[in-house]
């Protein structure tokens, strides 16, 4: 009976805390979150002029009256759909753009996910994903946010990626927050972030300019720029062609593609045309290969907000200072970081390049004015500056309501 009653003690204890941790994890997590499935579908692009081509008839010759095809490209209608769930303390001045979330990045872009400081304190967070198709190009992205701020500190995980231009990011950052006064504060701390590419640095570029020396003391490229031709399975074929009017010849090459169709009759025609895109082809396999690059590096930020009906500002900014470390390099390539972006020329990376250190850093703000009850100016932006990309946009204008 003792055994029984001890049981069942445990058993009434044990769901008492259960029931506690679920009630907090609703109060302080969930609560005020929004799930959310939706998406949209439109017409694609379609050009207003159409686009032409002739090849001779069949059973003709090229002097016999061509045949006219329609090469205009026709794109499916485009759409995006998506699923998530978020949780984005609005500050004062910001409304919600409709009566339901949609997870449309562009349209219900908030403040919370770029300024340091919260318009709330405790957890808030998004965790967004999506499928587009846009002129037959179809893509994924997302977007994994999570922050928790207190009246000290600040702990935000991210991470992002934007398959239309290719861009993945993400980052870890704790902060100490020093509020000062009830409008301003100011945080320092440390930010870790990753990188897919090495920014600064070619690869096709570094290719074609690999050198070695001959016995004689002369230098010469390892890879001569055609050979890219025949590591994507091109041939060249040489031949001679003799000009009708003076009856000269001139030596020169037919490039093959890989099924013996010609795609050029000329080394000149082959790089103006199909060599251009190996050299893309090339870079895009070269960095799929890689691993991702990490660097910490120490971030202070300063968030000023203020706000009445008639008016407002709310400006903030984030630096980070030029004492970066990278803590994750790829294996073969480990100085393709974006320290020796400047340090390489013929034959890779010179002896004499350095580590160079640099800033990046972030600024956004929000005015607004209402002036008398008719009248009211307003303009709102941010720009970010990241390595060697830079990221912005703005919004200005004024109001005028009659009534």
């Amino acid at each position: 009976m003792r055994n029984l009653i001890l049981m069942l003690v445990f058993l009434f204890t044990s769901v008492n805390v259960q029931a506690q941790f679920l009630k907090e994890f609703y109060e302080d997590f969930l609560k005020y979150g929004t799930v959310y499935a939706a998406g949209d579908i439109q017409n694609a692009y379609e050009s207003s002029r159409k686009e032409y081509f002739v090849e001779r008839p069949q059973d003709g010759n090229i002097y016999d009256i061509p045949r006219v095809i329609e090469v205009t490209e026709y794109y499916p209608f485009d759409y995006r759909i998506g699923l998530g769930i978020r949780k984005l303390g609005r500050f004062d001045y910001e409304r919600k753009p409709g009566n339901f979330w949609t997870g449309n990045q562009n349209r219900e872009r908030q403040i919370a996910l770029s300024a340091p400081t919260s318009a709330v304190e405790g957890f808030e967070y998004l965790f967004h994903w999506e499928k587009e198709r846009n002129r037959g190009e179809i893509w994924n992205n997302s977007r994994y946010f999570i922050r928790h701020t207190g009246k000290n500190h600040i702990v935000k995980l991210e991470a992002r990626e934007q398959g239309a231009f290719d861009f993945q990011y993400n980052s870890a950052e704790l902060r100490y927050r020093q509020p000062i006064g009830k409008k301003f504060s100011i945080s320092a701390g440390a930010i870790y972030r990753t990188h897919q590419r090495g920014y600064g640095f070619n690869p096709i570029e570094y290719w074609l300019n690999l050198t070695d020396t001959d016995e004689f003391g002369n230098e010469y490229p390892i890879n001569p720029w055609y050979s890219l031709g025949y590591q994507y399975g091109y041939q060249d074929y040489p031949t001679t062609y003799t000009d009708i009017a003076t009856g000269e010849e001139s030596f020169d090459y037919i490039w093959r593609n890989e099924d013996g169709q010609i795609v050029s009759y000329s080394d000149l025609d082959f790089r103006n045309t199909v060599f251009r895109d190996l050299m893309n082809r090339y870079n895009n396999e070269f960095w799929d290969e890689r691993s991702s690059f990490g660097v910490i590096s120490p971030i202070v930020g300063f968030d000023f907000y203020h706000y009445k009906n008639d008016f407002w500002l709310h400006m903030f900014g984030n630096v980070l200072l030029p004492f970066h470390e990278y803590l994750k390099t790829d294996p073969e390539f480990e100085e393709l970081t974006y320290g020796y972006r400047n340090g390489f020329g013929k034959g890779g990376l010179r002896e004499d390049a350095e580590f160079e250190q640099w800033t990046d850093y972030q600024a956004g703000i929000n005015f607004g004015w209402k002036i008398g009850k008719n009248f009211g100016v307003f303009a709102e932006g941010e720009y970010t500056k990241f390595w060697d990309t830079e990221f912005f946009n703005t919004t200005f204008g004024v109001n005028y309501t009659f009534r």
